[in-house]
């Protein structure tokens, strides 16, 4: 999907992945956070977390992210939990960003694994900016029973795109990281990411009739209502794994 698609289908949403409030609350409590902690947020988002946790816990963060949209709405929720002096805001490609190594107690990545080419590649990127005792948080995908082949099709995933819930905490093993904790999102953290996407794009498509992507719109609104309902709710797991590295 276009950085384009992505923004005007998640227009409404705060957090950009299948996770409610309170878990994204009780995640931040999961990794023991305290004040003055600094944060690295790869693929931020519209930095719901760092500004979040900024606020909930003091630390300080960094969020990078690609799309100036995001950034702008990321900026505005820091001013309006009043820790903009605490929270920092780069546009720039998460996959090549070079922080200052061994900078920060925690490194994060959630729902954006594809800047690393995977978690494994993923959890390379984040390693150098971690400190020695710092935890890594990585948001993926995992298949919750095998998949039929037409799934990985409608979904969107390669055949390695995926793997088990335990296949992913050996990818994180062989990676150098021990997996430590874990909050999973349920069908109905699904549905409250993926549905209200639909009626985002339906009132998109309603409001700019004459915009040449249209005809992209409209398939990508039928494809994620489709490959939802018919495969992933029933196939698709989503988790933050907080992780130590071992090496």
């Amino acid at each position: 999907m276009s950085l384009r698609f992505h923004e005007i289908s998640e227009a409404r949403h705060r957090i950009l992945n299948p996770f409610t409030d309170a878990k994204l609350d009780l995640l931040g409590r999961l990794c023991h956070l305290t004040p003055g902690s600094r944060h690295l947020d790869l693929a931020c988002g519209k930095g719901e977390m760092v500004s979040r946790w900024a606020a909930d816990y003091g630390t300080e963060a960094v969020g990078v992210d690609i799309s100036r949209v995001f950034l702008d709405a990321a900026r505005q929720r820091a001013a309006e939990l009043d820790v903009s002096d605490r929270v920092t805001f780069v546009e720039a490609d998460a996959g090549s960003y070079q922080p200052s190594p061994e900078a920060f107690d925690l490194v994060s990545c959630i729902g954006a694994t594809w800047i690393g080419g995977g978690t494994a590649g993923t959890l390379d990127l984040m390693r150098p900016a971690l400190r020695p005792d710092g935890l890594a948080l990585v948001g993926e995908c995992y298949w919750i029973t095998p998949p039929p082949p037409e799934a990985l099709d409608a979904l969107g995933i390669t055949p390695d795109g995926a793997v088990s819930l335990w296949g992913t905490a050996e990818r994180c093993d062989q990676a150098g990281f021990e997996l430590v904790e874990m909050l999973l999102a349920d069908p109905d953290d699904w549905d409250r990411y993926m549905a209200p996407q639909w009626w985002t794009l339906s009132q998109w498509l309603r409001d700019n009739p004459a915009d040449p992507d249209v005809p992209a719109i409209r398939e990508l609104l039928e494809r994620s209502r489709r490959s939802h309902l018919e495969y992933g709710r029933q196939y698709l797991g989503w988790g933050v794994f907080v992780l130590r590295p071992t090496k």
